[in-house]
């Protein structure tokens, strides 16, 4: 087939291809630094390729905007973290590879929404209580990384979990983007083969897709760029905990 033929084949509407860009536009902002709102982009593009193509399909996307994001903040990240959280990551991410066609996707998004909304409320409170503390029990980490590392297998929905983590750190807005980025990245590829070769969710039919939908994904990323760099680290903790709350929400009754 050939490039336009397999376009073509995809069929989408108009308004699907709309709906799709922006999505990736917005794919784009959040890997730039604006937190939270991954689960509009799972929701979109859930909706216009279904639930389980939808992760091959977004997959190689996120990986062009991780390198953005890594070039971009690459000074701020904080190794030390990336190093503590990455091997528990990879746990999960096998065995959401393991379980990811058995998993009841009603049950996986009602308990994930469940956890988030729950994290958020307790960090709130923090917020509220103005305290400084921040965790180093060696369990809040592995149980962070493993659920990330699930999650982002099952349906690319690390985004709220990797959150309430790196806020409960206590990092100002560039470490927070910087660590994120760099830890999504590394983790992204490790995820690029089981989605070609287990799931075979990403062929080169989805790849060509991809080619056209990058475009959008850069311009939201330099956006977001702007966006985020007129927002104090108070205001971004307050935003991103907002979000992530409402992204919760969505999950749950979505």
């Amino acid at each position: 087939m050939t490039y336009l033929e397999i376009l073509q084949s995809y069929s989408l509407t108009v308004i699907q291809w709309i709906a799709v860009g922006i999505a990736v536009f917005f794919l784009g902002l959040s890997k730039s630094g604006i937190k939270g709102i991954g689960i509009i982009i799972v929701v979109i593009l859930a909706f216009v390729f279904g639930e389980k193509a939808s992760t091959g399909i977004l997959l190689p996307m996120l990986i062009c905007a991780d390198i953005f994001a890594v070039i971009y903040y690459n000074r701020h990240a904080q190794w030390h973290i990336i190093k503590k959280l990455i091997p528990w990551m990879i746990v999960g991410v096998l065995v959401g590879v393991w379980i990811g066609n058995d998993v009841s996707e009603m049950l996986f998004k009602r308990l994930m929404a469940i956890i988030i909304i729950g994290s958020v409320l307790i960090m709130f409170y923090t917020e509220i209580r103005k305290s400084n503390k921040v965790p180093t029990n060696k369990w809040f980490a592995g149980t962070t990384g493993f659920l990330a590392g699930f999650t982002t297998m099952i349906g690319n929905l690390a985004g709220p979990i990797s959150n309430i983590y790196f806020l409960a750190m206590r990092f100002p807005k560039n470490e927070f983007i910087g660590t994120a980025a760099w830890l999504f990245f590394i983790i992204n590829v490790f995820k690029l083969p089981f989605h070609f070769l287990v799931w075979k969710t990403v062929s080169v039919e989805t790849l060509v897709l991809n080619s056209v939908l990058i475009p959008p994904v850069v311009i939201g990323f330099f956006v977001g760029v702007t966006i985020v760099k007129l927002i104090s680290n108070l205001n971004y903790r307050r935003f991103i905990l907002i979000v992530t709350a409402i992204g919760g929400i969505v999950l749950l009754f979505r």
